[in-house]
């Protein structure tokens, strides 16, 4: 198989743009966002009730937790793209440079895992999100065409013996793999 990148049908007359280097020696491709998008502080939402509480010493409630739990997650900004690589690589996303820096934003995870089956498979085209949490002060506009991470092709070794462990193939999308049936 080609490596490359594609459209997903959802975003084909979308006027996006495939993911490319910006420079000779650039390693990684800078993905665009495929639309505008608005990303929250974390410091307005439910969460900083918790702290307050907490720092007071109140007594919290499971449902506080989980309420602040779920104010702290990231959310997913769509690049419209898919990608194509060989069986023994994959696509490691990671903050652009400047993402954090300038804009305060950050992939929580640290580097994102794209594998090489995420792409055209049973129930998944394969677009590719950015996982994205603002630790600013400020809610952050992302204007479609914004460049908000990179991603780097890199190879993968396994273990000798990884041939007499069964694989599944995969059949669904973002965050599948691993999951029980």
């Amino acid at each position: 198989m080609t490596r490359r990148f594609a459209i997903v049908t959802k975003y084909q007359d979308a006027g996006l743009h495939l993911p490319k280097r910006a420079t000779k020696q650039a390693a990684g491709y800078d993905f665009e966002a495929a639309e505008d998008f608005i990303l929250p502080t974390i410091w307005k939402l439910n969460f900083i009730k918790l702290l307050f509480g907490l720092f007071k010493g109140e007594t919290m409630t499971e449902t506080d937790y989980l309420t602040a739990d779920q104010a702290l997650k990231p959310l997913l900004v769509p690049t419209g793209i898919k990608a194509y690589m060989n069986h023994d690589e994959y696509l490691m996303l990671a903050n652009r440079s400047s993402g954090p820096l300038k804009r305060r934003l950050i992939l929580p995870n640290g580097v994102g895992v794209i594998d090489a089956d995420y792409a055209d498979n049973e129930s998944n085209e394969g677009e590719i999100f950015i996982q994205l949490l603002n630790f600013g002060v400020k809610d952050v506009q992302i204007k479609k065409g914004e460049r908000i991470g990179q991603g780097i092709f890199m190879p993968f070794l396994v273990t000798d013996d990884d041939a007499q462990d069964s694989k599944q193939d995969r059949v669904s999308g973002f965050g599948s793999t691993g999951d029980k049936k």
